[in-house]
């Protein structure tokens, strides 16, 4: 592939070239754009013919994205969407070669170091932390944060990596982090479809870009349809960037600059992204560039036709205005090139890209091929030992006559042989195991790993520091407690911000925070406007730029307004790029128990089944959650704590290491030993439990109370389960809904830790009823678990397993 049209620069005006550099820059351009385009042809004949699953691809938009390249310099960030395949190509941060191994989902990382086959194509990434989980300099790169397939779901990633240049650029303290940034100078690039603009997301995040002013440019492609659905069904005036003129900024204001260019119009876009990404890069302030008369000449993707909804007028005119026939013709018609050498050019460029698909295809095929003729070896060495060699032979066969095969069809093979010979013993059967042993393990590796980065700094590896009390410990609030805490944190480390609805003036509404931006400056503790998803977004971003951000959701019940971006963009981050890059954000929050429906949530099922890729958290009090956040922010794995809503006025002991102690993930905490029965419960609930507890002692039933602390990682000593082979009962107190965190606890400790075979009596969960909590101290006892269900489930249980000693109750 030749070398990018003016890679990383941006310091070269046109007016400063000699014809003969100007006419190299352009060609070398041009021939980026034809190879992307033919990379699109070819990649949607591969998906037709069957080699590969699905194509999207970015054919239309090249000639806009080589001009956006100019400008795009070493430590600038891209978050962008599934068209922009060009401008990969032409900052080098993607190839040819790439491009195919991710179509054909080649999960080496060496061949897609985007995804390493798991992320369809078109999705983008560079790998910004080495294999050991230390960062790599980003400020000498030009750095990718990993696509996702939701259009506008990278817009909230977008505003958090603009607004690390702010602080970068206006904290002082943190200047000796050069490998981050240079004085804040980084500009991100925020790439979206027209159609995408429709979304929340997009304004959410446009209007808080505008407030913070941060050096965002987002440019919209903008071909006049989204999927089918044309510019007027889905744009008021059809024009997003006349709808959004009033975020124009004026003398005394802030707000963006506004920029429309054609897509076809090399010149323009070349003219407009230079004035563009100046103002944003010197002056900090957000752009929109909004590209319009764009064209998309395979349609959507490789699922139909885009003749099947164009009108014949249409479809004329994208042929007319393809971007690549408007500049090859301006090309020609200005003297920078003859049609002679450029239809040479062209045929070269076809030549390679063909090349480099091949090569893709070849590499990933010839591993496989290698495989298969393995495991059909293996098979008939078998046949020729076996009682059933027809039966095997009919099985290798098949296996040597499938068309483009997979792993997937030698590791069913050998199963299936396997299951063959389920009744049969030999060396031969042994060596199919022992293969099948071996790949299950490459595979698993392949395609199961990197949920967490897992580096020597995960959370997980943080040394265990237990809390130190003096005799006459003073017993303070909940809430000073954790105040403590974040004073001690933020004192010892200048990379850690916080930021949320109410946190920085006053302190967030349960005074957590109190005082502590007075203390430490609005620049690292900050108010936000009402949009969580935004605040999620912002915290991924910085995380993913070196800081150790808080990001906090006021209530856990408004926790849904940010579920896509926690799940789709963080939770994904470290699995969807194979352990390339990361986020340890800390998503701050509270819940349980407390009155109303949006004020006592406790929605851990949700949590637990949308954002695996994050710690789960569940304090009891708030002396565990300091020793958790103490843990996390000396870890780089992100994560999620749930503090108690009604534990921030209880009084607890203020620990001589507030700041220093650490409570460790995954390891869960014995509150009460007993013999009758184990309980597992968690967060305020456990309040409850214990209070239970003390009674069902008169009641003659001794139960052993356990707090898992995290629900993921759960116990990863295997503590619940031995409890239950020592009690034989087990009892799983919850305020979530039934059948949601309870039967996620029920299947770690009888299906992961075997508590099944302890079982002498069937397994309950005790849970909240079958909707949202109401308002009101008795619709709380009506609705939630209380002591007394407590009382009489547990005493319920030990009635069924021995009634004469526990008589019912009623």
């Amino acid at each position: 592939m030749p070398e990018t049209a003016n890679p990383g620069a941006g310091n070269n005006t046109i007016a400063e070239l000699s014809f003969d550099d100007f006419k190299s820059i352009v060609i070398k351009d041009y021939r980026i754009g034809y190879e992307s385009r033919q990379a699109s042809i070819i990649g949607r004949r591969e998906v037709l013919t069957g080699k590969a699953k699905f194509g999207i691809f970015g054919d239309g938009k090249e000639v806009a994205q080589l001009a956006m390249a100019k400008v795009f310099r070493k430590g600038d960030w891209r978050a962008g969407y599934y068209r922009d395949q060009t401008f990969m190509f032409a900052t080098g941060m993607s190839n040819l070669k790439e491009f195919f191994a991710q179509l054909y989902a080649n999960p080496d990382i060496t061949e897609d170091p985007a995804s390493g086959g798991r992320q369809m194509n078109c999705h983008y990434a560079t790998r910004f932390i080495n294999e050991d989980g230390s960062w790599k300099n980003q400020a000498e790169t030009m750095n990718c944060s990993a696509d996702i397939s939701t259009t506008g779901g990278h817009m909230p990633r977008l505003l958090g990596l603009a607004y690390a240049s702010k602080l970068y650029r206006q904290n002082s303290d943190l200047a000796p982090l050069t490998n981050f940034s240079v004085n804040g100078n980084e500009v991100v690039f925020g790439t979206i479809g027209n159609g995408a603009t429709s979304e929340g997301l997009f304004f959410e995040v446009f209007n808080a870009a505008g407030v913070l002013q941060v050096p965002m440019a987002i440019s919209v492609w903008d071909d006049a349809y989204a999927i089918s659905v044309p510019a007027s069904i889905q744009t008021t005036k059809e024009d997003i960037s006349e709808i959004l003129s009033g975020f124009q900024r004026e003398t005394g204001t802030n707000g963006y600059e506004i920029f429309k260019v054609r897509g076809w119009d090399y010149v323009a876009l070349c003219e407009t992204y230079e004035r563009a990404i100046a103002v944003c890069r010197e002056e900090h302030v957000p752009v929109l560039i909004h590209v319009v008369e764009m064209t998309q000449p395979q349609g959507h993707s490789t699922s139909g036709s885009h003749e099947r909804y164009k009108t014949k007028d249409r479809l004329t005119w994208e042929s007319d205005y393809d971007c690549l026939l408007q500049m090859r013709n301006w090309m020609v018609e200005s003297a920078i090139i003859t049609e002679e050498d450029i239809t040479a050019l062209e045929d070269e460029a076809k030549k390679y890209v063909r090349e480099c698909q091949r090569e893709a295809w070849n590499i990933l095929g010839d591993k496989i091929k290698a495989e298969i003729d393995e495991a059909v070896q293996l098979i008939n060495a078998l046949s020729h030992v076996s009682e059933l060699k027809n039966e095997l032979e009919d099985v290798s066969a098949e296996l040597l006559a499938c068309v483009d095969p997979g792993r997937k069809d030698a590791a069913s093979a050998i199963r299936k042989a396997l299951r063959l010979t389920v009744s049969e013993n030999s060396d031969e059967k042994y060596a199919l195991i022992e293969w099948l042993t071996e790949e299950n393990a490459k595979n698993k590796e392949r395609f199961n790993s990197k949920l967490f980065t897992g580096s020597s700094s995960s959370p997980l590896n943080v040394n265990v520091v237990p809390a130190h009390y003096e005799e006459d410990a003073a017993l303070l609030d909940g809430r000073e407690i954790l105040n403590a805490c974040f004073d001690a944190n933020f004192e010892r480390d200048i990379t850690i911000v916080a930021f949320g609805e109410d946190l920085g003036a006053i302190g967030d509404v349960n005074q957590g925070f109190a005082g502590l931006q007075a203390k430490y400056g609005d620049i690292r503790i900050t108010d936000t406007g009402i949009r969580e998803s935004s605040i999620i977004g912002k915290g991924m971003g910085l995380a993913m730029r070196g800081l150790k951000p808080i990001a906090e959701i006021q209530y856990v019940d408004y926790l849904l307004y940010a579920i896509t971006v926690l799940s789709d963009d963080l939770a994904s981050l470290s699995y969807r790029t194979a352990g390339g890059q990361k986020a340890p954000v800390i998503v701050r929050t509270r819940g349980h128990r407390l009155e109303g429906i949006w004020h006592s949530g406790s929605p851990l099922g949700i949590i637990l089944n949308a954002l695996r890729g994050l710690h789960v958290c569940v304090p009891r009090n708030m002396t565990q959650a300091a020793g958790m956040y103490n843990t996390l922010l000396r870890g780089d794995e992100p994560a999620i704590v749930i503090e108690c809503l009604n534990g921030y006025r209880l009084k607890e002991k203020l620990p001589t290491n507030v700041g220093e102690f650490t409570v460790p993930l995954g390891k869960v905490e014995i509150l009460k030993e007993g013999s009758d029965m184990t309980v597992i419960s968690y967060g305020s609930t456990l309040r409850i439990v214990m209070e239970a507890a003390a009674e069902l002692e008169k009641l003659g039933v001794n139960i052993e109370v356990i707090d898992p602390q995290t629900l993921y990682p759960f116990d990863i000593d295997n503590v619940c389960g031995n409890s239950l082979y020592k009690t034989n009962k087990l009892l799983v107190v919850d305020e979530d809904l039934p059948g949601a965190a309870s039967a996620y606890i029920l299947q770690k400790v009888l299906e992961a830790q075997k508590g099944y075979y302890a079982l002498d009596s069937p397994p309950r969960t005790l849970s909240a009823k079958d909707h949202r909590p109401p308002y009101g101290s008795d619709g709380d006892y009506f609705t939630k678990p209380s002591v007394d269900d407590v009382i009489e489930a547990v005493y319920g249980m030990m009635h069924e397993s021995n009634p004469g000693k526990y008589p019912a109750i009623y």
